[in-house]
């Protein structure tokens, strides 16, 4: 049984912020986002969030993903543990860490667990170079933990140390609660401190063990927009890493931000200043440009994306998008497609090797394939009130500034001349026009000129 109690009802004053700590976000999710989602990706059985300050935050955010014990009010990190009674009797291993730690990395967590399996307790620990005024970690001549002493208790060989304590724990669960309450709030800020655990355990005989993290980044703590900012650095250039390994060419990592549940083909090639967000999926050499946003959408294979904005849509293949294109709420784009400048597409499906060059607007649509959407293009879907539907079935070619005022269905092969606003659908074949005969008036515009 693998158990988690994640600590998160500090104040964070720090962060001058209305929102709480651990909801500031690292890479478009929230701190304790992330540390929930790893803990979720290891298959931990129970999880614990202790809060505090702000609760309704972190509550309406992980809503049912945990449980959720009270600290009020905030007596030390001992207190805390001490709130997540519901794991009592649970057994098996139990993870202590922080929400406002989010690069802890699930390999790191599976390490702890691992170590710890037939274990008291096991330390993360950091090895620093200069340790400053971090707790030391004392090892006896085994390489057991025998203590953490603070900076301001240590004599001079124990300051030499640069194992320091990161204050993540692994621990016996029934161990953890059968001692629990031995933890005293004798000192001079009267709280309870989860460090005291190293001692009770070895008073009682019990094996520690210190396990260093392979990267200190990994357990740096967020205390204000500084540290935000330097974690999000971190992981950027983790995930981005991670991306080139396997393939993906980055003109400019430092530039490109992409999530950390993102999924990108080899092959592609990602330019400066292109974010892809919120779980999108990217297949196998695309050419995505400068200035481009993907949310929460799948982009296929072979597409060239320049400079737009797409939003919880589907691309499929062989597509060609912008510059300055805006795709959202739903769209699909079908195989060998042109989707030009300054064209917007809103809930709507544009079938197979059909061409929308520029400043169109089609929303509320069906486009079937090897249509043509001339410049201009609108579909007039609102009418104050309701939306309505616009089909254009295979074939059709819709000329130069056409209103379509929907609902409408223009048919198979049907034209719709250039400047024409449709109102009644048009049936297969057809030719629609709906705009006013042309009137020239003879030598008006050399009398305008002089007037």
């Amino acid at each position: 049984m693998k158990s988690a109690i994640v600590l998160a009802a500090g104040k964070g004053t720090r962060m001058k912020s209305s929102i709480n700590k651990v909801m500031h976000e690292v890479l478009g999710k929230p701190m304790i986002g992330h540390v929930i989602s790893r803990l979720e990706k290891l298959n931990v059985d129970n999880i614990v969030v202790v809060v505090g300050h702000q609760s309704d935050q972190i509550e309406t955010y992980l809503q049912q993903r945990v449980t959720y014990a009270m600290q009020q009010p905030q007596l030390g990190t001992g207190h805390a543990v001490m709130q997540a009674q519901e794991l009592k009797n649970v057994g098996g291993q139990t993870l202590i860490l922080y929400g406002d730690c989010p690069l802890v990395q699930i390999e790191t967590m599976s390490k702890l667990f691992e170590v710890n399996n037939g274990k008291a307790l096991t330390v993360l620990t950091a090895i620093l170079e200069d340790p400053g005024q971090y707790g030391r970690i004392v090892r006896d001549e085994l390489g057991n933990v025998v203590k953490i002493v603070e900076f301001k208790d240590c004599d001079e060989h124990q300051r030499k140390i640069k194992e320091i304590n990161t204050g993540i724990y692994c621990v016996d669960n029934d161990l953890l609660f059968k001692h629990l309450d031995d933890i005293s709030n004798d000192n001079v800020q009267n709280e309870y401190y989860i460090t005291d655990l190293i001692e009770i355990f070895n008073h009682n005989g019990y094996d520690i063990q210190g396990l260093p993290v392979l990267d200190v980044n990994e357990v740096m703590g967020i205390n204000d927009r500084i540290d935000l900012a330097k974690a999000t650095a971190w992981l950027q250039n983790r995930i981005n890493t991670e991306w080139m390994r396997n393939g993906v060419t980055f003109i400019d990592p430092k530039s490109t931000y992409i999530e950390e549940d993102v999924v990108i083909g080899e092959d592609t090639i990602l330019y400066p200043n292109v974010y892809i967000q919120k779980g999108s999926v990217i297949g196998k050499s695309n050419t995505i440009l400068p200035h481009t946003f993907i949310v929460s959408s799948i982009i296929g294979d072979f597409n060239t994306i320049d400079s737009s904005r797409i939003t919880d849509s589907r691309i499929h293949d062989n597509v060609k998008i912008g510059p300055f294109a805006h795709l959202r709420n739903g769209t699909v784009v079908e195989s060998k497609n042109r989707i030009g400048n300054f064209v917007e597409f809103k809930n709507s499906r544009i079938g197979f090797d059909s061409r929308c060059a520029h400043l169109t607007y089609i929303g509320d649509a069906d486009i079937g394939s090897k249509v043509n959407l001339g410049c201009g293009v609108v579909t007039v879907n609102y009418d104050g009130k309701n939306k309505f539907k616009t089909i254009v079935k295979d074939g059709a070619f819709i000329g130069s500034n056409v209103n379509l005022i929907a609902p409408i269905t223009i048919g198979k092969d049907a034209v719709v001349a250039a400047g024409t606003t449709a109102n009644m659908d048009v049936e297969d074949g057809e030719l629609a026009i709906g705009r006013a005969r042309q009137e020239n008036k003879v030598n008006y515009g050399f009398k305008y000129k002089n007037k």
